[in-house]
């Protein structure tokens, strides 16, 4: 499904015609036939939000709004009209967006896209052709869309179904070797450079976290680099994106105890997947900021040689960790990345990962929480960002007492806290391996969802994609 910028006004009662109107406006639209003024007002009375309008063959709609509406106000009612459209089998919609703000009336046809995301896959092509939405086109018309707006906004949809997808693949069918290839795919449809890194190499590399995390597999790591790099680059030293790609997680040895646990822990790599769809993103809008992109890979099994309580780990950087927890594998992955990211001298290492249980208990799915050591105007630039695509950050405290409960009798440091506050001791952890300016990202409560909510659907969410590639446009027009 794609958005396009229409020239003309579309005609209303032309099959799939979308207009707006305020909130019990007693003027109605004077396009209206008078056979429809009636309905209107009574379903107006009734605060219905969605009126179709019926004409001959053709369903119009026409969308309420208030006087003040947010964005996602307007996000929210593509999705709510979404489920309209596919009940009508609409193919392409007309949208008039002439009475409202031209970034309302992208983000109106915005939601619509995100609801209509489908993983379809692994049903039976004949099951698929039934299931699949007939919409594949949204035209949209504002006298003050250009074109580059539709293009650019379709690259940041199409950058967040490939992350919901890369989610939703099962493990059995999307190891770290696979995913890395799909990467690279990625890398050669955008134009930004891939390299992968093979055990032997991550081996050379002295990767000890991820090659702990690693041994209870029968699957080898990969370590992804991406980098776009374009000539005209604002910055002079790169912003360094690392994501935990945890393909599926076990618990390892420290098998997760709880009903359900595991159930979805093929989502585990969402953060990996952001990564990767950010800079395809960036790379694809042309965007002048140099972005580099670290995925470190693997999955974390239960095997005979797999890495346990107690063992101690040499790091990338030369730390050694005690372990106290396998099922604490993402930071261990993630702390190699971090170390690695100091090669580059970056200007900001953002990482973004399912990270804490304790994420999640904290602030659910209704944001994410972020937490670091960079200069406020970061966060507040990040913050804003958030804002904007509604993929929202909460700022968590990130004093030195956290790194406390990390403190090892016989090692560094330990790779688990206590119990209490403990999605910002992992990010004190983490804190451990970078010696640059620095913000975590935990998406474990925004990264999948067991239940729709509004365009944000059932499974991945491609969380942190929207808001990257927001924080990268304001980066870049700084």
């Amino acid at each position: 499904m794609i958005i396009k910028k229409q020239n003309t006004p579309p005609e209303f009662y032309s099959k799939g015609a979308i207009s707006f109107i305020f909130e019990k406006e007693i003027n109605l639209p004077k396009y209206l036939k008078k056979t429809d003024i009636e309905y209107v007002k009574n379903q107006l009375e009734i605060e219905k939000n969605v009126i179709p309008i019926h004409h001959n063959s053709n369903i119009s709609y026409l969308i309420v709004i208030k006087k003040k509406q947010t964005h996602e106000d307007f996000r929210k009612k593509g999705a709510e009209l979404f489920s309209q459209l596919k009940t009508n089998k609409e193919t392409i919609l007309s949208i008039d967006g002439s009475n409202i703000h031209q970034l309302e009336a992208l983000a109106f046809a915005e939601g619509i896209v995100l609801s209509g995301y489908q993983f379809l896959k692994y049903f039976k092509e004949e099951e698929q052709q039934k299931k699949r939405h007939s919409i594949t086109e949204i035209n949209v018309f504002h006298d003050k869309i250009v074109g580059i707006m539709t293009t650019n906004i379709n690259h940041m949809l199409k950058a967040t179904y490939w992350a919901r997808d890369m989610v939703n693949e099962p493990s059995n069918s999307l190891n770290a070797t696979k995913f890395s290839k799909q990467v690279t795919q990625l890398g050669e449809e955008a134009g930004f450079d891939v390299e992968v890194l093979d055990k032997k190499r991550i081996e050379a590399l002295k990767m000890g976290g991820l090659l702990a995390v690693n041994k209870g597999s029968i699957d080898p790591p990969t370590f992804t680099i991406c980098e776009w790099k374009p000539k005209n680059a604002k910055n002079s030293k790169p912003y360094v994106l690392v994501g935990k790609g945890v393909m599926y997680d076990t618990g390892g040895l420290s098998l997760k105890p709880t009903a359900n646990s595991m159930d979805i822990m093929k989502s585990d790599m969402g953060g990996a997947a952001a990564i990767a769809a950010t800079v395809y993103a960036v790379a694809s809008c042309k965007k002048p900021v140099w972005v580099i992109g670290l995925l470190p890979a693997t999955d974390n099994r239960p095997d005979g040689n797999a890495y346990a309580p107690g063992d101690v780990i040499k790091m990338y950087n030369g730390l050694h960790v005690e372990v106290m927890n396998t099922d604490a594998e993402g930071r261990m992955i993630l702390a190699d990345a971090l170390s690695y990211a100091d090669k580059f001298n970056p200007e900001l290492v953002i990482d973004m990962a399912t990270l804490t249980g304790s994420a999640a208990m904290a602030i659910g799915k209704q944001a994410s929480i972020c937490m670091g050591n960079a200069d406020d105007s970061k966060f507040e630039t990040l913050q804003k960002a958030g804002e904007k695509s509604h993929e929202r950050v909460v700022k968590f405290p990130f004093w030195d007492d956290y790194k406390e409960s990390l403190k090892s009798p016989i090692a560094d440091l330990k790779n688990l806290g206590e119990r209490e506050a403990g999605a910002i001791s992992a990010g004190k952890f983490l804190e451990h391996f970078t010696k640059s300016p620095y913000i975590h990202i935990d998406i474990a409560g925004t990264g999948f969802l067991s239940s729709d909510d509004s365009y944000r659907l059932k499974g991945g969410t491609g969380v942190g994609v929207r808001m990257l590639t927001e924080f990268f446009k304001t980066v870049s027009n700084l």
